[in-house]
């Protein structure tokens, strides 16, 4: 298995039935490396969808939850976290824009973009994935370009709404969700599941509640481990 060891405590949130894996795919809207890492897996999934089923969830992990009302201007916010120059950053943003762009995940990285909270994101998509996998995989779409490419605040509800609608999802029902609170806590609680089970960054991919992958993996590497647990399934 091309993986990480299994999960110290795998979290009971997805049951596979057989000839089906079972993919959490652990990321945050603000996660530009996770727009690249879901363009890999989403076509890895449609390299073996002849041979393999493959039930896809989007699951929430927050880069920055303290992140304050308004944003924070983004390449300072990145200078000031990891302690790199605005050259090296500027270049490493270049890169990622770059394999995201030929992933269908395009970005947009200029001085002026902020960074945005995106817990309520993160409830849309719960609402999202009780309509079914290919709904809550469109708003993951349209909420990765919504902060990537437009730079839009992720924690304003007409910009939520208007990512809801570019999924063609129901932007009323949305509206309902935003307003009423709703999956606030369901969410939280999948984060700390997350966090309780070793998961402390992001994009990560959980095989079969089993096998971890880390990172934005290359397409082949996301088809070879998906052909071998299906194997190893048989």
């Amino acid at each position: 298995m091309m993986v990480h060891p299994p999960l110290s405590e795998p979290p009971a949130m997805s049951q596979a039935t057989p000839g089906k894996i079972i993919l959490d795919f652990v990321s945050d809207v603000a996660c530009p490396w996770c727009a690249v890492g879901l363009g890999n897996l989403l076509a890895a999934i449609d390299r073996v969808k002849d041979s393999v089923s493959v039930e896809l969830r989007m699951r929430p992990f927050e880069l920055n939850p303290d992140m304050p009302a308004g944003g924070q201007n983004t390449l300072e916010r990145l200078e000031k976290k990891y302690g790199y120059s605005r050259e090296q950053i500027t270049a490493n943003r270049a890169v990622i824009s770059e394999r995201a762009a030929a992933v269908g995940m395009p970005m947009r990285m200029t001085e002026a973009d902020k960074s945005y909270n995106t817990f309520d994101a993160h409830r849309l998509l719960h609402w999202a994935g009780e309509q079914g996998q290919d709904a809550q995989i469109a708003l993951k779409r349209a909420l990765l370009k919504t902060y990537h490419h437009d730079n839009l605040d992720t924690s304003q509800a007409d910009v939520l709404l208007q990512a809801v609608a570019q999924a063609g999802l129901d932007a009323e029902a949305a509206r309902e969700v935003l307003a009423s609170g709703r999956f606030a806590d369901e969410v939280r609680a999948e984060e700390q599941k997350w966090q309780a089970a070793g998961i402390s960054s992001v994009p990560s991919i959980i095989i079969n509640s089993q096998y971890l992958l880390s990172g934005a993996q290359p397409v082949e590497t996301f088809e070879q481990a998906l052909l071998q647990v299906a194997r190893e399934a048989e």
